[in-house]
Order: C-alpha cells, then sequence, then structure tokens
C-alpha cells in the first residue's frame, strides 16, 4: 500500500511515503529503531535474524545489510560523528559497537545477564517495568543510548530496570543514578537518550509521559514542560528542533529545545512509533506500523517547501 498523506504544518510540513524503502524481494523489515551515517545512508536495525541491519541510501535503494545471527532482540541504533553504529541489543543485555560495514569493535554486558530488579528475570517482557522494586547494575533489558563527544555511553536501562548508566569509552562503567517512580531522577522505563548541544542529557521516561533533562554527572535539572504519550526516542538536529517519536500514542511530535510542542501529528492506530531520525535534507524516518505492513517498518516523510 502507498501513502502520501500530508502531515504537520508551518515548516514542519511533509508528506508520508510509507512505500519508501525498496526492500529486497521476499524479505521483510520489522524495524526496531532507524539512524543515519555522515552520508544520509539510512540503517534499519530489524527483528529479522537475517537482516538485521539493512542499509538504505536517502532515495530507499537497498545498499547492503550484515549481522545474521548476532541479536536476539534488536532494539536501538545509534550512529557517532565517526560512522560507528551502536546497537542495543535489549533481551541479550548487550550494548555493541560496529564499524559501518559490520564489524564489531566492542561490548559492553555479558550476554545473557540480568540485575536483580526484583522482577522476574526468567520472563522477558516488555510490561516489566511496574515490577521494578529497585535500580540496580545493568543490565536488565536495555533500551536506549547516547555517546558524548568524548565516547562516554550513556545508556537507558529500561524494561526491567529503572536506571541510567554511564560509561568510558572503553566500556567500563562510570556511575548508575536512578530508581522506579515518577518523581525528579525517578523512572518508569527510561526508554530513548540523547545529548543536546547543551551538553544536556535527555531522557525520554517512556511510562511517565515525559522527557526529563539531567546534567551528564546525572543531576536533574528540569523536565520538558510538555505533556507527551509514552515518548520512545528523540532526534535533536543542528537547528536544535527536537523531534520524538510517542511510542503509547502513536505520535510524532515536534518541539523546541525548551520542550515547546511546534507541531504534532499521528493516531492510535500507529501506536508503538519506535524510532526516529532526520537527514541532512530535514527529511524524517520514522519506525512505526502502518497497513499492509509486517510488523514496524520505516516510513519517509519528506519535508514540503
Amino acid at each position: 500500500m502507498t501513502t502520501r498523506e500530508i502531515v504537520g504544518s508551518g515548516k514542519h510540513t511533509y508528506e508520508m511515503h510509507t512505500d519508501w524503502a525498496k526492500v529486497p524481494e521476499g524479505w521483510s523489515m520489522p524495524a526496531a529503531a532507524v539512524y543515519g551515517d555522515s552520508q544520509d545512508r539510512v540503517y534499519c536495525f530489524n527483528r529479522d535474524p537475517q537482516h538485521p541491519v539493512m542499509i538504505f541510501d536517502r532515495e530507499g535503494n537497498y545498499l547492503n545489510s550484515w549481522g545474521a545471527g548476532l541479536f536476539l532482540f534488536p532494539h536501538a541504533i545509534f550512529i557517532d560523528a565517526q560512522d560507528n553504529v551502536w546497537l542495543v541489543e535489549r533481551n541479550d543485555g548487550q550494548i555493541m559497537k560496529f564499524t559501518s560495514g559490520g564489524e564489531l569493535l566492542m561490548t559492553i554486558g555479558t550476554k545473557g545477564y540480568r540485575s536483580d530488579t526484583g522482577v522476574d528475570n526468567t520472563v522477558f517482557s516488555s510490561n516489566a517495568w511496574p515490577d521494578v522494586v529497585r535500580g540496580a547494575e545493568p543490565f536488565n533489558l536495555p533500551a536506549g543510548i547516547a555517546v558524548n563527544d568524548a565516547g562516554e555511553i550513556f545508556i537507558a536501562d529500561g524494561y526491567a530496570n529503572a536506571r541510567v548508566h554511564k560509561f568510558t569509552s572503553e566500556g567500563e562503567l562510570i556511575k548508575s543514578w536512578g530508581g522506579p517512580g515518577s518523581g525528579p531522577g525517578q523512572f518508569n522505563l527510561p526508554h530513548g537518550a540523547w545529548i543536546d548541544r547543551r551538553g544536556r542529557l535527555l531522557i525520554a521516561d517512556r511510562e511517565n509521559d515525559r522527557i526529563q533533562v539531567f546534567d551528564q554527572e546525572g543531576e536533574h535539572l528540569t523536565d520538558f514542560p510538555v505533556k507527551l504519550i509514552g515518548p520512545a526516542v528523540m532526534y535533536v538536529d543542528d537547528e536544535d528542533t527536537v523531534y520524538v517519536a510517542e511510542h503509547n500514542g502513536g505520535l510524532v511530535s515536534i518541539l523546541n529545545l525548551e520542550g515547546e510542542m511546534l507541531t504534532q501529528w499521528g493516531s492510535m492506530t500507529h501506536r508503538s512509533c519506535h524510532g526516529i531520525w532526520v537527514d541532512s535534507k530535514k527529511d524524517l524516518y520514522v519506525v512505526e506500523p502502518y497497513e499492509g505492513s509486517n510488523g514496524r517498518t520505516v516510513v519517509k516523510f519528506v519535508r514540503q517547501g
């Protein structure tokens, strides 16, 4: 099915392209996450064991894939300034750093280890977060990642934990903070992470319907003033525009860096928006389900004007 719906408003008006990615015949793309590199190549991280990392150009032409057999439950992706590809493997509890061609450079976390947060560690569930009774060490079903200019790594450890962990560029744990709850610095499923140009760490506190703002030592600074509906991940562009995929609301929201709403679209029919990235032309790529898709896929929103 092809969709050409117009969404958004003002300078943030887009045409929706559901048929953007030219996936090879016979393949599926049940995407969990999306991100792009310095050449606007688009990396789709998929829950397909044979083709977990699919790479396209911005026109949707298939370029390459890698990672077969390496992942149990793909969850999040981040590409750093050197085009290293960071992947969050949720159920195996590992953070993996690759070259753009798929060579493994580093792994953080012991495969299969789950810390003691009070949840039933025999079950892999996206609904484990209400059973977390205490924050614990890395990891218990980690969700999101950010990397600062010094190479330090921040992990939102959310599905069965309620913490943010900070690591050195070599993968050594520096500190952790947080615990279950809805107060400042507490979390109910910390899911996405981003470091803005002010050096602030933004955390998508999904089941608290908010974005919390910290310094990089874990001090809570503020919350964005707008109430969101289950924010999953954020992307902040070079104009300090914040793009948010709202998982529980099935929404795409565009904010300024003060957290004020600029525009929004979507509906509950698009529940499970799970990833977002913006290319150099300001076109958006959003992980979301749509009619006729096999699970989640990556939809492109082409900026108008």
